[in-house]
């Protein structure tokens, strides 16, 4: 049969099938798992590794404690901000849409070009590899790790995460709300605890919490950097919008109602952290969570890694499910290849995007320094960040005519904007490392691309792709969002 008349066949029986099943597998996303995507993403393996990297650059417990809080008051107004722009603009991609409507087409394909392909891919992999040094520790007790074993076994978490996100969307759900209620239970069994020590007397460390080395404002920016990290995950409900029940009632109100008890929770786990660990050994201590779990529970310390796996492993699901969500949207823009724009005729996902997250984040999984990675993805980060806070406050004044059934305050976005140009500054004026300016280059050199790919729409380009994505649509079973329509 001609491969031609065979593509239209599926085509034909793809939007038949469709049609029929779009109306019961759109917006499937209630508030509860909202709550949990938003809770699921932010408690991962930051809150294990990066206490000792924020008390490392603010140089004592107190200033560490406040940073934290601080971290939490700034994911706060950040993601209000976007609870504004997700609700008066109702679409996937978070940031990119954004970034879309208020400065156009340019801008918005720089931040496609960064996420799509580095910075998420490489934050799944961060946390894949963080899941696979857990989940191995326990059979290498007496000697180091092989690298070959935490890469094949990050590269299989990798694969698995994928297929569950390629086969449903409540699937992908059902496993998060699971996963959340695992890191929830871990919480409470370290704030639990540290609670039991301070109730004891144990308050020792907390003694002079400000005494310790001085620290320049580039420190406290890498400080900063660690803690946010383990923040990192508030505006990732904004990149599923098109997904959720209500979006305008329920992404502000699961924005409202997890951020703050993950601030709560990240507070009062790090004053059990230095309840029961001295500054020095929490600096020694290559994973805080583990070292807590050794100090406190002994024979059963073992229960605290397997609860760390859980969490690492349930903020790699969200992290794969949103990355799928920005490169489908930004595919369905025109600025990433077509094939990404397209989603399963069976389960109604954008599977291309989803392997193609996966597979550039098997390419990311080499070895490396995680804070050293944690420092530059957060300046391209905070850059984009303020660039999408600059786009709230300019479309307050240049599209007055779009509906804002959520509104904050506009010294909000102002004091957020000041906040991300101090976060991406500071710590390039303390210590201008060449690799910063390696990142703006290779952020600007996006628009190499983007003016003969995008702007002039070359036509070989497009002839060169259209036999490629007609094989990967009959091999995937994908078609264009609009046959659905």
């Amino acid at each position: 049969m001609d491969l031609m008349v065979f593509y239209r066949m599926i085509s034909l029986n793809i939007r038949l099938v469709c049609c029929d099943n779009q109306q019961d597998n759109r917006s499937r996303i209630g508030l509860l798992s909202a709550i949990c995507m938003v809770m699921g993403n932010m408690i991962g393996s930051g809150i294990f590794i990066s206490p000792k990297m924020v008390l490392l650059h603010s140089g004592a417990v107190g200033p560490s404690l406040l940073i934290w809080a601080a971290c939490g008051v700034l994911s706060i107004l950040g993601a209000l901000c976007y609870a504004e722009l997700g609700t008066m603009i109702p679409k996937s991609g978070s940031d990119y849409s954004y970034l879309m409507e208020g400065f156009g087409s340019p801008v918005a394909y720089l931040y496609s070009w960064t996420t799509v392909m580095v910075s998420l891919p490489s934050s799944f992999s961060i946390l894949v590899l963080s899941f696979a040094e857990y989940a191995s520790a326990p059979f290498f007790s007496e000697c180091n790790i092989p690298v070959m074993v935490t890469k094949s076994l990050a590269a299989a978490a990798i694969v698995f995460i994928v297929t569950i996100n390629c086969l449903s969307v409540k699937l992908a759900s059902y496993v998060q709300n699971v996963f959340t209620a695992a890191k929830l239970l871990i919480i409470i069994v370290i704030v639990g605890a540290g609670i039991v020590f301070l109730a004891q007397g144990k308050t020792e460390n907390l003694y002079n919490v400000f005494d310790g080395k001085s620290v320049s404002a580039g420190g406290i920016g890498l400080a900063f950097y660690s803690g946010l990290w383990a923040y990192d995950g508030w505006c990732q409900l904004n990149f599923i919008t098109e997904e959720l029940k209500n979006p305008s009632r329920n992404l502000p109100l699961a924005i409202i109602i997890a951020i703050p008890l993950v601030a709560v929770c990240y507070v009062m786990i790090n004053i059990s952290y230095f309840t029961v660990l001295t500054s020095n050994e929490l600096l020694r201590s290559p994973a805080v969570a583990v070292a807590f779990g050794d100090k406190v529970f002994h024979s059963v310390s073992w229960i605290v890694p397997i609860f760390v796996l859980f969490s690492t492993f349930g903020s790699a699901n969200v992290s794969c499910f949103t990355a799928g969500r920005l490169a489908y949207v930004s595919s369905r823009e025109g600025h990433m290849v077509e094939i990404l724009s397209y989603i399963s005729v069976r389960r109604l996902t954008p599977t291309p995007a989803l392997i193609f997250n996966g597979f550039l984040a098997i390419l990311y999984i080499i070895p490396g320094d995680i804070n050293t990675l944690v420092n530059y993805l957060s300046f391209a980060q905070w850059l984009f960040c303020g660039l999408t806070t600059l786009s709230l406050i300019v479309m307050r004044f240049t599209r007055k005519e779009l509906k804002r059934p959520f509104k904050v305050p506009i010294v909000i976005p102002v004091l957020l904007l000041l906040i991300c140009c101090y976060l991406v500054l500071a710590p390039i004026i303390d210590n201008p490392d060449i690799k910063f300016l390696y990142w703006a280059i290779y952020i600007l050199s996006g628009l190499l691309l983007y003016y003969p790919f995008v702007h002039l729409k070359v036509k070989w380009a497009r002839r060169l792709m259209r036999p490629i994505t007609t094989l990967l649509q009959i091999l995937l079973e994908v078609v264009p969002p609009e046959k659905c329509g």
